[in-house]
């Protein structure tokens, strides 16, 4: 009995030591303990003074710096949009002016043109005119003769010379006449010296009486060179 027990207990060890060296079995080492230091911690009281509400003059003080602080934080922003403002008025005023500028540039040429054309055409209206004023005046100068030559014919057909009339004699009379062609009024302007070649020159033109073919003469050239004749009498001939 006591054989089989020991061999029961000598196989258990064999067994164990087999185990231990097939897992790498390690004898255990020694644990190292370290006491740790404790802090020592106490309550302190903070004094009521440390949680004071603050003054009513520090209150006033920290208002009036934050309104200050806005304030100029305003006045900032203010002048900003002031100096934007100026720039943008100036910015308009240079664009306004610059089309005003431009608008009287425009304008000026437009002026310009249209005196240019103006003046073109009054030289053209004053070329014609002038060409129609040398056309009338030629036709005037040759209707005049032709007039003239009838008041010659007329006077010297009724004029009856004296015998005192001599060579260098010289008699000059201004007729007045009205557009019908009647004579109103002689007027002897110089005299011949003769009172006989005077009366003579005045009794021809007054039997004369009326110019007939001047009733068809135009009313202007009537008033600008008919409404009084002067006539130059002389023994030579009869010269108006």
């Amino acid at each position: 009995m006591y054989y089989l027990v020991g061999g029961a207990v000598s196989g258990l060890i064999h067994l164990l030591v087999m185990y231990l060296f097939l897992f790498n079995w390690q004898a255990p080492s020694k644990k190292i303990y370290y006491q740790p230091k404790y802090i020592k911690a106490e309550l302190v009281a903070l004094s009521p003074k440390s949680f004071a509400k603050p003054s009513k003059k520090h209150q006033s003080d920290q208002i009036k710096s934050v309104q200050k602080r806005q304030d100029g934080e305003q006045q900032k922003r203010d002048a900003k949009e002031r100096q934007n403002a100026e720039i943008r008025a100036k910015k308009v005023a240079a664009e306004s002016e610059l089309k005003s500028k431009k608008l009287a540039e425009l304008r000026k040429k437009e002026r310009d043109a249209e005196e240019a054309q103006r003046k073109k055409i009054a030289d053209w209206e004053s070329m014609l005119d002038l060409e129609a004023q040398e056309l009338e005046a030629r036709e005037d100068d040759e209707a005049t003769q032709s007039y003239y030559q009838i008041i010659r014919q007329r006077l010297s057909d009724n004029w009856s010379r004296p015998p005192s009339a001599r060579l260098g004699m010289t008699v000059k009379v201004r007729i007045i006449l009205v557009p019908t062609g009647r004579i109103v009024g002689v007027v002897i302007e110089s005299s011949s010296g003769d009172a006989a070649f005077d009366r003579s020159v005045e009794q021809a033109i007054r039997k004369v009486d009326q110019f007939v073919e001047l009733q068809g003469m135009d009313g202007r050239l009537f008033e600008l060179r008919f409404r009084q004749v002067t006539v130059l009498f002389s023994p030579e001939d009869l010269r108006l």
